[in-house]
């Protein structure tokens, strides 16, 4: 098989798991989710256990959003080192914040097993090398600032590393315990259909094109002139909240993966290990749980989809050269490559919580690239606002930090 297309990966293997109606009537509920992909699929799951009435509708098919695209490693590092995130927002803040997603990794396993789940999560560990020598101090003072805050890690040196792992031209890295993969795209659409069941509404195809914010509730109208009556919205609307939100808060970027042919035993030595590395922007891969290796990278401000698009070729070159830079005798031979796009924020927390122009309303937007686990993280927070209760992370994810 030799297929190169600029649609997602997730996509193509799974087809189209489940078709769900465009919305055709006025509704009524307690809460409203808008976004369908796998933060809105998580916090319905939240919502419905809670007992509360819910509907979520997106524009586009269900999960065809960002969610398609994500590379679904599943890390409890953020973007930022937690050496700098203490510089950033003071100890306590930083620690919980990848304390959180730590967490989040072991709640979504057992999600996985309430739900029953065949989306392929795995545990795994988490490679962090340093590609440049002058990246190793840095590196180092990463690797005790986690030891020192609790988290299971160990430091290889690049003789270790290559032995370990067959990768090459490297400095030393850190090994963290913690980590795992999944396929996001068919765990969202597990988690809709298993909540379906308990009473959730979901409709796809459906834009909403303005809500009127009133005491106690909002009507949301949608595209085709059906209002939903809510008393809270919840809005898991990703990088494209920058068109509902004025203000400045997140950086947009594309990103670009390519995934190779199936080989059952040439990547047998990763096939339990995420790897990335100090770069800037970095390089990141791991295994599929059909035994591909998916490698990504070559992140670019972005501009439109057009442009992003139209780089494919050239990103696919460039991650394969560094690839080919760390491990010389492998054989990648390309199926898919596709492009996709974040949000990336200053401090590389997401933003989950209240906004002061939408009442009775919150969002869960989780940037970077933990943007899985802190959604994770997003349903316990979510959890605790509709209950009128305060979460620790509140004051670190709120807008306006």
């Amino acid at each position: 098989m030799d297929l190169k297309s600029n649609e997602p990966f997730w996509l193509l293997k799974n087809g189209l798991v489940t078709s769900y109606p465009s919305l055709k009537s006025d509704e009524e509920c307690d809460v409203l989710i808008i976004g369908g992909g796998i933060t809105g699929s998580l916090v319905a799951h939240q919502m419905i256990k809670d007992g509360y009435k819910t509907i979520i509708i997106d524009k586009r098919e269900i999960c065809n959003g960002s969610t398609s695209a994500t590379t679904s490693m599943l890390q409890y590092e953020i973007d930022v080192p937690l050496y700098e995130l203490i510089e950033l927002i003071g100890e306590k803040g930083a620690a919980e914040s990848y304390k959180a997603c730590s967490k989040s990794i072991d709640d979504l396993e057992k999600l996985t097993k309430e739900v029953k789940s065949r989306a392929g999560f795995k545990r795994k560990q988490s490679l962090y090398f340093a590609s440049k020598k002058k990246d190793v101090s840095w590196l180092i003072k990463e690797y005790e600032t986690r030891k020192k805050a609790g988290f299971e890690v160990s430091w290889l040196e690049p003789k270790e590393i290559e032995e370990k792992f067959t990768l090459h031209n490297t400095y030393g890295g850190i090994l963290s315990k913690q980590g795992a993969s999944i396929d996001a795209f068919k765990f969202a659409h597990e988690l809709l259909r298993f909540n379906e069941k308990k009473g959730l509404k979901i409709f796809d195809k459906t834009e909403m094109k303005s809500v009127k914010y009133l005491k106690g509730y909002n009507f949301a109208l949608t595209e085709h002139g059906f209002n939903i009556k809510a008393k809270k919205i919840i809005y898991c609307v990703g990088y494209e909240s920058t068109s509902l939100i004025k203000e400045h808060f997140v950086d947009l970027k594309s990103t670009f993966a390519t995934v190779s042919e199936i080989d059952v035993d040439i990547f047998k030595n990763i096939e339990n290990t995420m790897v990335w590395n100090t770069d800037d922007p970095y390089i990141y891969m791991r295994t599929t749980d059909d035994n591909r290796l998916l490698i990504g990278g070559g992140d670019e401000d972005f501009v439109n989809p057009e442009k992003r698009d139209d780089l494919l070729n050239k990103k696919e070159k460039e991650i394969l050269r560094t690839l080919k830079r760390i491990k010389p005798d492998l054989k990648f031979y390309t199926d898919f490559v596709w492009a996709g796009t974040f949000g990336e924020t200053k401090d590389g927390l997401p933003y989950i919580g209240e906004h002061e122009k939408f009442k009775n309303s919150y969002f869960v937007l989780g940037f970077g690239g933990n943007g899985i686990t802190f959604s994770v993280t997003g349903m316990e927070m979510a959890s605790a606002f509709m209950k009128n209760k305060k979460h620790l992370l509140s004051e670190y994810f709120k807008f306006g930090r």
